[in-house]
Formats: structure tokens, C-alpha cells, sequence
């Protein structure tokens, strides 16, 4: 009966396989559950930051803050890419490195030069197998990422902005729509684009001085807005994982039941030969 033990040391490896998978659906699942509450509590927080901010350009204000430029020419332009820093999330990654692939190919055609920030390791994987310069590296921003991660993160790239290094920045992360929907997206991070629906700012009343919250509102936003992506990026890490353990664990007990099959015809076969083994030399010695 070799082929019947080769077969049920295959069960107790897919066996052991499944386990494994259903354990990382359960912790994926747990894991969705917290960053999903995250998601949904700092959305109103960033539309409200977006509606104010949005309303605030002027070429005055323009000139007195460089974070609200809005350059006539992009020669240059920065990339921020959010990947997650482990795999066995289905297509999770590999969707966000396309997405960040088509728009470096797409601002090199028309004769923008393009710098790229990354944070998470399976970015930084891929991007230096494939010989790309890299800016920034960042692989220390886990599951629950704070406001401080993020400002680390854009800080440098916000300043180069403002110091006319770079004419525009781009974010790519996922946009969580569902556990079961994580569409990546490109958002057009600076220059802040105007809202022609947005207040204006003549009609807010502000206390203390303009200058004063403005100094800090500029810089804040754009912090909070990669916060934002990071946090919905998280949560769709976990529903892509979730979703991609589920369906190991359900192929698993698909190649259980077809090997379960096979060792019971292997095993009705030997026990069929060895009756008729057994009759056949009954039948000789009578």
C-alpha cells in the first residue's frame, strides 16, 4: 500500500495547511473588525479638513505659503506608495505596485521626471528587484498606523514641495469600500486642488489669527490625509487577507475530499485483491 501511504501523508499535509490558513482567517478577521471602526471614525474628521481647505486658495495666500503654490509646469513630480509589509492578502499588493507602475510609465510620457517614496516592504521589494531609485524607504508603519507615522512619512516630501523640488505629489493606496471591495486609487495630493463648491474663506470667523491657524491647518492636511490612507489602506490589507485565507482554506478542504477519495478506492482496491488472493489460494489447495 505505498501509493495509499503516499496519499495520507498528502491529507495530513493539506490538513495541516488548512489549519494554518483558517487560523490567519480568524486573526485577519478579528484584525478587519478594529481597523474597519478606525476607518469609519477618521473619514468625517478628513471630508470636514477637505471642505475647509479646499475653499482657502488665493494668489495671495499662494505667495505667502508655499503649500498652496500651484505650479504652472509639473517638471517633477513625487510618488507615495502605501503597500502593506507581509503578503498572503491575494492580489492586495500586487494591484497597488501596478497601479503605481501606470502612473510613473504615464507622467515619463509626457516628459515628467518622477521620484518615488515607499512604504511598506513588499513595495520596496518588488521596486528594488526591478532596479528603481527609491527616495524614501519606510517599512516600520504596522497595522495600526498613528498621525506621527504619517507625518514621518509625507513631511520630507511636503517640504520638498514647498522648497520647489517637486511640482506635484501623488498618493496610491487602497480605497476601502468593503471587505470584499479594495480598489487601489491615485489621489492627487499637492498641489491642493480647489473645490468651486467649498466655502470660501471669507466666510469663516477665525480665532486666534489667520496667519496662526493657517500656519498650522496647511501642514495638518496634508498629514491627515495620508493618516487617512494609511488607516483605510490597513483595513483593506486585513479584508484582502481574510479574503484570500477563506478561499485557501475552502480549496484545502476541496483537495481533502478528492484525496480522502483516492485513498479509499486505493485502500477498496488492495482489500479486493487480497480476498481474491486469499479465494484463489483456497481454491488451489481444495
Amino acid at each position: 500500500m505505498a501509493g495509499g501511504r503516499d496519499v495520507k501523508r498528502r491529507i495530513k499535509t493539506v490538513e495541516n495547511t488548512r489549519q494554518i490558513t483558517r487560523t490567519m482567517e480568524l486573526v485577519a478577521t478579528s484584525k478587519l473588525k478594529r481597523a474597519t471602526d478606525r476607518v469609519y471614525a477618521t473619514r468625517p474628521y478628513a471630508e470636514a479638513m477637505h471642505d475647509i481647505v479646499s475653499g482657502l486658495y488665493s494668489p495671495g495666500l499662494a505667495d505667502k505659503y508655499p503649500i498652496l503654490r500651484r505650479p504652472d509646469t509639473v517638471k517633477r513630480a513625487a510618488v507615495l506608495l502605501l503597500t502593506a509589509n507581509r503578503g498572503l492578502a491575494g492580489g492586495f499588493n500586487a494591484n497597488l505596485i501596478k497601479q503605481a507602475r501606470n502612473l510613473m510609465d504615464e507622467l515619463r510620457g509626457q516628459g515628467i521626471e518622477t521620484e518615488l517614496h515607499i512604504a511598506g516592504k513588499k513595495g520596496i521589494a518588488y521596486f528594488r528587484f526591478r532596479g528603481e531609485p527609491m527616495l524614501t524607504k519606510r517599512t516600520d508603519v504596522g497595522d495600526h498606523p498613528t498621525v506621527d507615522d504619517a507625518e514621518s512619512v509625507v513631511g520630507p516630501i511636503r517640504d520638498r514641495f514647498e522648497s520647489g523640488e517637486v511640482d506635484a505629489v501623488y498618493l496610491i493606496s487602497s480605497k476601502f469600500k468593503s471587505a470584499m471591495s479594495t480598489p487601489p486609487h491615485t489621489r492627487s495630493l499637492l498641489p491642493i486642488e480647489g473645490d468651486p463648491d467649498a466655502p470660501s474663506a471669507d466666510v469663516y470667523i477665525l480665532s486666534p489669527s489667520g496667519d496662526m491657524i493657517l500656519e498650522r491647518i496647511l501642514p495638518a492636511y496634508i498629514r491627515n490625509a495620508v493618516f487617512t490612507a494609511m488607516v483605510e489602506n490597513a483595513a483593506a490589507e486585513q479584508g484582502a487577507r481574510r479574503t484570500a485565507m477563506k478561499s485557501a482554506t475552502d480549496n484545502a478542504g476541496d483537495v481533502l475530499e478528492h484525496l480522502t477519495r483516492t485513498y479509499n478506492r486505493a485502500r477498496q482496491a488492495q482489500i479486493t485483491q487480497e480476498i481474491a488472493e486469499i479465494v484463489g489460494g483456497s481454491a488451489a489447495l481444495e
